[in-house]
């Protein structure tokens, strides 16, 4: 799950992880209201989407007074916002983020995730702030320090130490940079977060760190211990159809692809993906129904799959173990008949009670394409979609 900058913020406050003041807003008077709620005479307008890049898209201004700062909010808000983490389509911008304006004498990078190989917090920390980390990786590799954290003890003062001083944080501001480190690690660790990014991580004039920029992931599977970060989800920035997806504990990601796909397991459902891409064709969707799915399951994702406008076929690929065939096939016959399927229907049925299965679908009287194996279904389904 992603938040909001100003969300992030909040949550790192907390911890005390020092940022600069500001406020969310949803229009441009609030945006006014809040400028006067800072007072100074400089403040930052902040696009707020979950995605990177606002900056060089237009969606972050600096703004020298009140008039000035209005202009931008009001062209802000409401605009599409392209940036490279958005696609062509770009993504709308419902709020606004006005903060206080900062003395920024160096930007540098700082970033948490959960290393899998070693299972443990990894912190990542460079002195070339404000670029896409990837970027730095591939030019200047030896710019970027790790220190991988033991879960037992945390972050200790002397790792947090020495990556501020390898970073370049001056030594007056190496404590209080210490004691940042360690917060932001605390906060990482009870919201149960999978990336905790800043970037940039700023040096200021009086040589202290501030967190101009915050962004952080949460993992889905503990958000049920954090209500609290549960209500910060902003279903305005996600898919509609993974948003509907989710509502029936479907497993669903938009892809840009023609062909659908409807598979029981993650694993089958990528290997499914791979071969369709192998044959010349492109998937519309990731659709893992999981291993126990009722009829009512299917036909939701045989609805969620036909919103796609540019969808011209569908392949069923099932794995019969836990779920056996002959109940996903009473499932597809049914889905088929209620959302008055009009595209070509590949089904690929293997396990326990196939022959059942195969027999459901043959007497269902519908044009339901069989397929003996995965390399049989995806080259049908591909022909299909051509017309073939």
């Amino acid at each position: 799950m992603k938040i909001h900058e100003y969300q992030a913020k909040e949550i790192l406050r907390k911890y005390g992880v020092a940022t600069p003041r500001g406020f969310p807003c949803f229009s441009v008077d609030e945006a006014a209201q809040a400028a006067a709620k800072l007072g100074g005479r400089m403040w930052v307008v902040k696009a707020q989407i979950h995605a990177g890049g606002r900056g060089k898209g237009g969606g972050v201004k600096l703004a020298r007074s009140l008039e000035e700062l209005k202009r931008h909010a009001g062209e802000i808000l409401g605009m599409q916002l392209k940036t490279h983490q958005t696609g062509p389509e770009g993504q709308k911008v419902r709020r606004l983020l006005i903060e206080e304006g900062a003395d920024i004498r160096k930007e540098l990078y700082l970033g948490m995730v959960v290393d899998r190989g070693s299972q443990r917090v990894v912190l990542m920390a460079s002195s070339e702030g404000g670029m896409d980390i990837e970027e730095v990786a591939a030019k200047s590799p030896e710019k970027i320090h790790r220190v991988t954290i033991d879960p037992a003890k945390g972050l200790a003062e002397g790792d947090a130490e020495g990556i501020a001083r390898k970073i370049g944080v001056p030594e007056k501001g190496v404590t209080q940079a210490r004691d940042f480190l360690k917060a932001l690690y605390r906060a990482f660790d009870e919201t149960d977060a999978s990336l905790a990014e800043i970037n940039p991580l700023i040096v200021t004039g009086d040589e202290r760190v501030l967190a101009l920029d915050a962004k952080m992931n949460f993992d889905d599977n503990a958000l049920f211990r954090h209500p609290e970060i549960v209500a910060m989800r902003d279903l305005d920035e996600e898919d509609p159809a993974e948003v509907e997806a989710s509502k029936f504990d479907l497993s669903y990601i938009s892809l840009d692809g023609n062909i659908g796909c409807l598979v029981n397991g993650a694993g089958l459902a990528m290997a499914t993906m791979d071969i369709i891409k192998l044959y010349g064709g492109s998937p519309a969707n990731f659709l893992d129904v999981g291993g126990g799915a009722s009829t009512e399951k299917v036909t939701e994702a045989f609805k969620i799959m036909l919103k796609n406008p540019k969808l011209s076929a569908i392949l069923v690929n099932i794995f019969g173990g836990i779920m056996k065939c002959d109940v996903i096939a009473e499932g597809v016959v049914t889905a088929a008949r209620e959302v008055h399927l009009k595209v070509p229907l590949v089904v690929r049925l293997e396990g326990t009670n196939v022959e059942l299965g195969k027999k459901i679908l043959a007497e269902s009287g519908l044009p339901i394409i069989s397929a003996s194996n995965m390399a049989d279904a995806a080259q049908k389904v591909v022909a299909a979609t051509r017309g073939n």
